[in-house]
């Protein structure tokens, strides 16, 4: 494998080989989803701007550990 593999070329080779970075990158788009349902209404309640903050922290959450693990990865891959 390159060690000049891009970005976007090893979040490709990880969804197609890691089941764990497969599962954050389904949830990660999952909340995403929501989030897009929430932003397309003209109002929020109370209650949906705390789900809006939480969909948010928890998005954010999962693309920290996606990132771990890429970064796992391409270490692996350059040993």
């Amino acid at each position: 494998m390159s060690v000049l593999m891009g970005e976007a070329e090893l979040r490709e080779q990880l969804l197609n080989t890691n089941d764990e970075y497969r599962r954050l990158a389904v949830e990660h788009q999952s909340y995403e989803e929501q989030l897009e349902t929430l932003s397309s209404r003209h109002h929020l309640t109370d209650e949906e701007k705390m789900l809006e903050v939480t969909l948010k922290k928890k998005k954010l959450m999962l693309k920290d550990q996606m990132y771990s693990l890429l970064q796992k990865y391409r270490k692996q891959a350059g040993s």
